[in-house]
């Protein structure tokens, strides 16, 4: 049984930096991609970054260079560090995963399991 747990949402203030993990289970996790998006109210949820089976990593220009993904297979997680939030990152994010595909790694509906999602609020 697939399940993506995320977790290391909370409060930081503009600048400051959080670090995401989804805890994989129920699969291998360098066999599938795994995805980040976010969803902020009344807004689509949007792909901000991926990692794909072969370990290469894509990102959204809305946070590339301030997000960097990551994946420890001993671990079963994959994490996403974000540093120079902006108030604008706030949003509910969500871990997925899928398998192989041949579309874009960062389109929510390729993915078919997804986390609860973890909160981020970025403010002062």
């Amino acid at each position: 049984q697939v399940q993506l747990v995320e977790s290391g949402g909370g409060l930081v203030q503009p600048g400051g930096s959080l670090r995401l993990s989804c805890a994989a289970s129920g699969f291998t996790l360098d066999r599938n991609a795994i995805g980040w998006f976010r969803q902020a109210p009344g807004k689509e949820r949007e792909g901000i970054s991926c990692i794909r089976r072969d370990g290469s990593t894509y990102y959204a220009d809305s946070v590339k260079g301030r997000f960097t993904t990551s994946r420890d297979n001993a671990k079963h997680t994959v994490y996403l560090q974000m540093n120079s939030l902006k108030p604008e990152d706030t949003a509910v994010y969500y871990c997925a995963t899928r398998g192989a595909h041949g579309s874009g790694c960062l389109v929510p509906g390729t993915y078919d399991y997804w986390g609860q999602g973890t909160q981020v609020t970025v403010s002062s």
